[in-house]
């Protein structure tokens, strides 16, 4: 499966060769994402798109968005659920996050600078969209591998047409402790794909399904944490894992990372190819969209299980 970090696969996207499609770099690249996702749920990617220079600029203007005032940071709302600011919570007091919907387009980012400062300021949005775009690269290269791993290729493109990104910029602020201190509650990700970045602070948890918990270091400056969301699991049928995960930070010093999460605007449905003797059907079509409303609700939120009492058979 190549190297591990604390348990967690590492897998290399960085030569050339892995892009050519096709290729036997390529197909050998696709088995061990495939593995590592129906093993784990996520991996470590080592992948060059994001150079020391962006890598600097990215969190400064995280760092600078955090430091707005809170009444701007509330400005930050979208009709869809997860979206928008989320702060000031009694019962994670070091969590705050923004999110920026539709990063992968420029109008999107500029919309929501905008927000943040009516004047403007360009050099937030070209910097947040030009790491938005690499995010989607790699997600685009991981998600193509596994439809293909699985033979199911043909469905590929429509699949990508409906996926729309949602960039989350995370601050953990320092718990000033030495002791490990809980900042992200467990979940998983209602996502079909996340992609993870961070500054040099660790503090991802990532439990196995063995109920083991493996904290990942993923502080390189070339390296994404790549996290299968619930809406993946579905549609593979439940090959893929989608792990429950948490942040836990220690010491004095503020922790920045930002998610990229891929959504599909359409209906996720398991391809018939998944389905066998050994693969029942487990999941009815169900509107990605639909299924973070009803995680929302009052019924999802006491669920045990949202993805299953939304949408399994």
């Amino acid at each position: 499966m190549g190297s591990e970090t604390e348990g967690l696969p590492v897998i290399n996207f960085r030569g050339e060769e892995v892009k050519a499609e096709g290729g036997g770099e390529w197909r050998r690249t696709s088995r061990k994402v495939r593995e590592a996702l129906e093993e784990y749920g996520c991996f470590i990617a080592q992948y060059k798109g994001v150079s020391r220079e962006m890598r600097e600029e990215v969190l400064k203007a995280a760092k600078q968005l955090f430091d707005l005032p809170i009444e701007t940071k509330k400005k930050n709302q979208y009709e869809k659920p997860f979206n928008g600011y989320v702060g000031e919570l009694r019962t994670l007091p070091l969590h705050e996050s923004l999110g920026i919907d539709d990063a992968t387009n420029f109008d999107g980012v500029q919309s929501f600078t905008h927000l943040m400062w009516p004047s403007g300021n360009h050099h937030f949005s070209e910097t947040l969209h030009s790491f938005a775009k690499i995010a989607e690269e790699l997600d685009k290269m991981v998600t193509k591998m596994i439809f293909e791993s699985y033979r199911v290729e043909k469905y590929h493109k429509s699949h990508a047409d409906s996926i729309t990104y949602l960039l989350r910029i995370l601050k953990n602020k320092a718990p000033q402790s030495p002791n490990p201190t809980l900042c992200l509650v467990d979940h998983t990700d209602k996502s079909f794909t996340t992609m993870l970045y961070q500054d040099h602070i660790n503090g991802l948890e990532v439990k196995t399904k063995h109920g083991q918990w493996i904290q990942v270091d993923n502080s390189s400056p070339s390296t994404f944490v790549v996290i299968a969301g619930d809406a993946f699991k579905a549609w593979s049928n439940d090959r893929i894992e989608s792990p429950t995960h948490k942040v836990m930070i220690r010491g004095n010093e503020d922790r920045y990372s930002l998610a990229m999460f891929g959504f599909s605007n359409g209906i996720v449905e398991v391809p018939k190819e998944l389905v066998d003797q050994d693969h029942p059907l487990r999941y009815k079509p169900f509107d990605h969209i639909g299924l973070l409303h009803f995680f929302r609700s009052k019924e999802g939120f006491n669920s045990k299980s949202p993805l299953k009492d939304y949408c399994a058979l």
